[in-house]
């Protein structure tokens, strides 16, 4: 979890989003901080939902992922692609 969680965290930053005010977490269980200015983040994660991911709001400005420890890096690049596209736009 640790592993996949800072390699995921550091994908997550890199994506170029106007979005995108900070990226935080621990493992695996990661929030993605959306800018007051892009709305909440309700209807990022239900774009991201439309895609096959899930995420959850929190705290109206952050998309939380939590995925199970037994997911595979195919699997979070999946989720990263996804979310690229949601992030990005």
């Amino acid at each position: 979890a640790a592993r996949l969680g800072a390699w995921f965290m550091d994908r997550l930053r890199a994506i170029d989003s106007p979005h995108v005010e900070e990226v935080r977490g621990k493992g695996l269980m990661i929030g993605v901080v959306i800018k007051e200015s892009s709305g909440t983040a309700r209807p990022f994660c239900e774009a991201l939902e439309h895609k096959g991911v899930l995420a959850k709001e929190t705290h109206h400005q952050v998309i939380r992922f939590a995925p199970p420890l037994t997911i595979t890096e195919e699997e979070l690049e999946f989720a990263l692609e996804q979310a690229t596209d949601v992030l990005g736009a």
